[in-house]
């Protein structure tokens, strides 16, 4: 687990450095907006285009993690500002290894807040 938690933290210390450390060159991380970023070299540059564009982690509290094998999951509460709006989100994020780094990384998001039902869906 501590391959993806220094992920995260690499994230939320404004490190991409620390992110780059984590991972395979040739590394899969799939952003749960739809990106795709094929090695290392396309991560640092995505990286340096939204810290650049005045992106900043605000958060990233991981609620709960597990580790089978080479698979490593965990899910969050991420917050962030991006163009001047800050938003918060839950999510989860599946990683496998290889060797002692991240080679595949996926993360899923919901798509609105949260709440307990209780007979009828909000609008």
């Amino acid at each position: 687990m501590d391959q993806l938690r220094a992920y995260i933290e690499g994230w939320r210390g404004h490190d991409p450095q620390a992110v780059l450390n984590t991972l395979t060159d040739d590394c899969v991380v799939i952003e749960c907006y739809g990106p795709v970023y094929r090695g290392k070299a396309r991560v640092e540059q995505w990286m340096e285009a939204w810290f650049g564009a005045g992106g900043a982690v605000d958060g990233w509290e991981i609620t709960s993690a597990a580790r089978a094998g080479v698979t490593l999951v965990a899910e969050w509460t991420f917050s962030c500002t991006w163009k001047g709006e800050p938003a918060t989100f839950d999510g989860s994020t599946v990683a496998r290894l290889e060797g002692d780094r991240i080679v595949y990384l996926r993360e899923y998001a919901t798509t609105a807040p949260l709440y307990d039902w209780t007979g009828a869906w909000r609008d």
